[in-house]
């Protein structure tokens, strides 16, 4: 794990349409009335040249392995420059997507090498391990609906979104301490923003309850 981490690490997760931005955005929102340094970013992007990978990276089709190698590639430059002096600052960084989402897509869903991803996971990461994974848990099918992006990944359909849902359910088995998994039916972002404050409060102490 980086040595240079005091601040709070929380990423989001899930399949197409889950609500991972309005979720974070709300979360943000909340944690700054509390007093907190909060700063959001997301996967593929988050710096100039990441950003410029992600446009490449979901409107282009491409090998499996050029995938993840530009979704790596990418991870590394945002945590370079935003991430971790931002968690050196003491600051909480909430993450939209992360390491867990090459598992769940180019792992399980495109078919490659389980421990091969999570290598290439470690080295563009520096070992970096999130403090929480908030994990939203949404049918595929009603997530496709919902889904705004119009990205190569919401045109590969739902039978390709219940394979990353399969993906994000075994990243969760090898660590299921770090996850906080809300399963999304028809509550509110705010509904939503509220349990993720309660577990943050409960694990990290940050706010008051």
């Amino acid at each position: 794990m980086a040595k240079t981490k005091r601040g709070i690490f929380i990423t989001f997760e899930g399949t197409e349409g889950s609500g991972k931005s309005t979720l974070i955005s709300h979360l943000r929102q909340g944690l700054e009335k509390a007093g907190k340094k909060v700063v959001s970013t997301r996967e593929p992007g988050g710096n100039p040249v990441s950003e410029k990978i992600r446009e490449t990276v979901l409107n282009f089709p491409m090998n499996a392995w050029t995938e993840l190698l530009l979704y790596e590639a990418a991870r590394s430059e945002n945590l370079a420059q935003f991430v971790l002096p931002a968690l050196s600052e003491g600051k909480i960084v909430l993450c939209d997507r992360f390491t867990d989402s090459s598992l769940a897509y180019q792992g399980y869903a495109r078919g490659l090498p389980w421990k091969k991803v999570t290598l290439l996971n470690e080295l563009a990461t520096q070992g970096l391990i999130p403090d929480l994974t908030v994990f939203l848990d949404i049918d595929p099918e009603v997530g496709l609906r919902r889904a705004q992006d119009g990205n190569r990944f919401e045109e590969e359909g739902v039978k390709f979104q219940e394979k990353v849902r399969r993906g994000f359910l075994r990243a969760r088995r090898e660590n299921p301490k770090r996850w906080l998994t809300l399963k999304i039916h028809h509550q509110t972002p705010e509904q939503l923003t509220k349990t993720v404050l309660k577990e943050v409060v409960r694990r990290f102490r940050v706010v008051t309850p």
